[in-house]
């Protein structure tokens, strides 16, 4: 068993401060804007809701709610590791005491406006998703489901919640009596969860993918050996050395080539300028780099 360092336990601190920061900024918009307008989302939420009505009003939300997580979080644990079913049993403890507290608190919507309560809060949902998944954790349901299928399947996890939402709400308007007497209000809520869960995909590619993408540097100086020795010891990132030759002068050079996550650029940047301030430095976004530290090849 891999012993726990110092470094490791303040990444996991990190992780978990991150995930809750997450949770936060999701159960505010389901209990601020989604429930107070009685706006219809997708997710294991509207699978339970939709075997409440299909049982005949006898197996509760709740029920299902948690016998679906549950499912769900062992297959994770098979298939993601224990780590991930560890964050992803804290974040659905965290999510239901969070959506506890704020309920005690809001009482009334923020907004009356239901298509501006979609669009926020499906700004909110899905950058506390993305936080959350970029963290190793969820606010589990779909969320679960598109983990899996990104470990194996280079399809963004936003889309793969996207669709099955898409089918979860789209099922909700064969359900319940209310859709024979008020059929165009019905397809309005239908409509307004299809904007919510819209904006909830695109801003959870927005903050996952922007957390996980990667950059190239390209640094010249002078004094490239404690350059490179510090980049390899503070962010540990590997460093490779190129012999280069300037055209204009003729000078031989040496030129540093870095990749790191974007997040790391700013670290990288003060190491390289502190070292030597007369250092030429560029930097690009690169479509992916896979290896060891980054992404893996996925079939």
């Amino acid at each position: 068993m891999k012993k726990l360092t110092a470094t490791d336990l303040k990444h996991e601190v990190k992780a978990y401060a991150l995930i809750t920061l997450g949770l936060l900024i999701y159960t505010f918009a389901v209990t601020a804007f989604l429930a107070p307008n009685h706006l219809v989302g997708g997710g294991v939420t509207g699978i339970s809701t939709i075997i409440y009505f299909l049982s005949g009003e006898t197996i509760p939300i709740g029920y299902s709610y948690f016998v679906l997580n549950f499912i769900l979080i062992a297959i994770a644990v098979k298939v993601l590791g224990p780590r991930f079913g560890l964050k992803t049993v804290y974040a659905i403890f965290m999510s239901s005491l969070l959506l506890s507290v704020f309920q005690n608190f809001i009482h009334e919507p923020l907004l009356t406006d239901k298509f501006m309560c979609a669009v926020l809060s499906g700004i909110m949902c899905g950058a506390g998703i993305g936080i959350s998944l970029a963290n190793g954790g969820s606010t589990a349901g779909t969320d679960i489901v598109a983990m899996m299928i990104n470990k194996y399947h280079n399809i963004s996890p936003g889309k793969i919640i996207m669709y099955l939402d898409v089918i979860i709400i789209g099922c909700s308007y064969f359900i319940g009596e209310s859709s024979a007497e008020d059929p165009t209000g019905k397809i309005a809520t239908i409509i307004y969860g299809y904007v919510l869960m819209g904006v909830n995909s695109y801003a959870v590619d927005l903050v996952f993918t922007g957390q996980m993408q990667s950059v190239q540097f390209f640094i010249f100086s002078h004094k490239f050996e404690e350059v490179a020795k510090q980049i390899s010891n503070t962010m540990n990132r590997g460093v490779t050395v190129v012999d280069c030759q300037g055209w204009y002068t003729g000078e031989h050079h040496k030129m540093l080539i870095v990749f790191a996550r974007k997040s790391e650029m700013p670290n990288i940047m003060r190491i390289a300028k502190a070292i030597d301030p007369d250092a030429f430095m560029s930097i690009s976004n690169v479509m992916g780099v896979y290896g060891k530290g980054f992404d893996t090849i996925k079939s």
